[in-house]
């Protein structure tokens, strides 16, 4: 949206307050989510009265008259409109533009990432999703102009493009395009120079056998985010998720013994409707058994229009809170783990524009935050360092001598 607006003549403002025009995409995934939407538009009005907010993504194509009603939106823009949002904002200039088309700058410089949406969608019918109802079915974006926006991006500077989409795996399905993200990848190693890709949170069912050979080329980040959601059965059955924790362990095993370092992160729900004590620590002692590298736990959010939203047997919201304690403790020992069994090597770094206190964080492609005293080293730019100890969850790292 910020490269659209570019191209018709607009620039990013360096702060709210300074803004004539404020776009909010929301999010409507969880209760929290919607609250944070919330929270941003209010703020947003609050910093600068003056400023029209268009306010779009999931929560407003869900909600539209709520977000209507919040102080300071112009326009609620559903997601079924929001490729076309700046030229809505400005029709005028748009049609100028089409006159005397300038390409879009497709990287903003603050981010040392280019994220790059390569589907919308899904077609799966998990009982606890309402992102399927807000975002539609399926819809890849081609695998030429994937390759177009990489390549864009790294000549734009980018040092690491992540490809994302709302059901990665099922890439190129709604296209009947052979073997689907595989080919999208090898599609955008062979036509670009990037020196990372990593892919974003992967479904990973539908792979094609031998898709993790591909990580024999060293820019795929040795990286993935395989959302588990239960490491129960018969608590994956009731989500619909079609998949069992047998199923997922052969793909991690598979995975790791494919790429070597490999960081095997994943989304934990607790409190599903109808998840018994035991089913809990079944699901919690599976996902202590995968030792992944990451573990975000979220707490059951029911959202209207779901299947579960409906269903019998609802965790009571203080039990729900308990468990996701409960599961954040048995998870961190394997995190560390993880980032401790690094400790001594040396890994390549691509550091962030930030500093704070003197210290310069990045991370290495296996997703290790890092952070080392320095506050010379060049934003957006690699270097290599020796990793010396854990702190807080992230990894201290000093100079290569």
């Amino acid at each position: 949206m910020a490269a659209r607006a570019r191209a018709q003549g607009h620039n990013p403002a360096c702060a709210l307050k300074d803004a004539d025009w404020i776009v909010i995409n929301t999010c409507t995934v969880t209760r929290e989510a919607e609250r944070d939407s919330r929270q941003k538009i209010r703020r947003a009005h609050s910093c600068n009265p003056a400023a029209r907010i268009a306010v779009t993504g999931c929560w407003a194509t869900m909600e539209p008259a709520q977000a209507a009603s919040l102080p300071g939106v112009a326009r609620v823009i559903p997601n079924a409109e929001k490729e076309l949002l700046p030229a809505s904002l400005w029709p005028d200039e748009a049609d100028g533009n089409r006159q005397n088309p300038r390409l879009p700058p497709p990287f903003f410089r603050r981010r040392t990432r280019a994220y790059i949406k390569v589907q919308d969608g899904c077609d799966n019918a998990c009982a606890y999703c309402v992102t399927r109802l807000a975002r539609g079915p399926l819809r890849s974006r081609p695998a030429d102009a994937v390759a177009a926006d990489v390549l864009a991006a790294e000549r734009a500077g980018a040092q690491e493009a992540v490809l994302a989409g709302v059901h990665l795996g099922a890439w190129g399905r709604d296209s009947q395009v052979e073997n689907g993200l595989a080919h999208l990848l090898e599609t955008v190693l062979a036509r670009t120079s990037i020196p990372r890709l990593r892919l974003s949170s992967l479904e990973p069912w539908n792979l094609p056998p031998g898709f993790f050979r591909l990580w024999g080329d060293g820019r795929l980040c040795p990286h993935l985010h395989l959302p588990l959601q239960s490491g129960c059965a018969a608590t994956l059955r009731r989500m619909r998720r079609n998949a069992s924790p047998a199923d997922f362990e052969r793909i991690v095993e598979a995975a790791r013994a494919s790429i070597p370092d490999l960081a095997v992160t994943t989304d934990l729900m607790v409190g599903f409707p109808g998840e018994s004590e035991s089913e809990f620590r079944e699901s919690l002692e599976f996902a202590e058994r995968m030792q992944f590298a990451r573990t975000h736990i979220f707490r059951f959010s029911p959202r209207p229009g779901t299947e579960a939203a409906e269903m019998a047997d609802a965790v009571h919201p203080l039990e729900i809170r308990r468990r996701a304690l409960r599961a954040r403790r048995a998870v961190n020992p394997p995190e560390e783990a993880y980032a401790r069994s690094f400790l001594g090597r040396e890994m390549d770094v691509l550091w962030e524009a930030d500093t704070r206190g003197g210290m310069r964080r990045g991370l290495t492609g296996n997703f290790l935050r890092v952070r080392i005293k320095s506050d010379s080293i060049p934003p957006n730019t690699f270097s290599r360092v020796r990793l010396v100890s854990l702190d807080h969850g992230d990894v201290l790292g000093e100079p290569r001598i």
